[in-house]
């Protein structure tokens, strides 16, 4: 199995984007390591980072259908660690 360590950057600019936001992320729950929510109301956003240890088509996964959420903007980037 290739598992990697890696951490996903999220901006969220939707408020009617956090209820899938956070059922999607429930799915992949088994995989998170740890997460971090930052409100930004003056900016109207919301800035979350989430760390993960899975494997590589998971998180390729997880990262895509973030990317399909309206008014959600991610980034994902991998810990140069040893692959498992």
């Amino acid at each position: 199995m290739n598992k990697r360590v890696a951490l996903i950057g999220i901006v969220v600019d939707n408020k009617e984007s956090a209820e899938p936001l956070n059922a999607l992320l429930h799915c992949y729950g088994e995989y998170i390591i740890g997460r971090m929510g930052l409100p930004y109301p003056q900016r109207g956003v919301s800035i979350i980072s989430v760390a993960v240890d899975a494997p590589a088509d998971v998180i390729s996964a997880l990262a895509g259908k973030l990317g399909m959420i309206p008014g959600v903007n991610s980034k994902t980037i991998y810990a140069k660690l040893p692959q498992e």
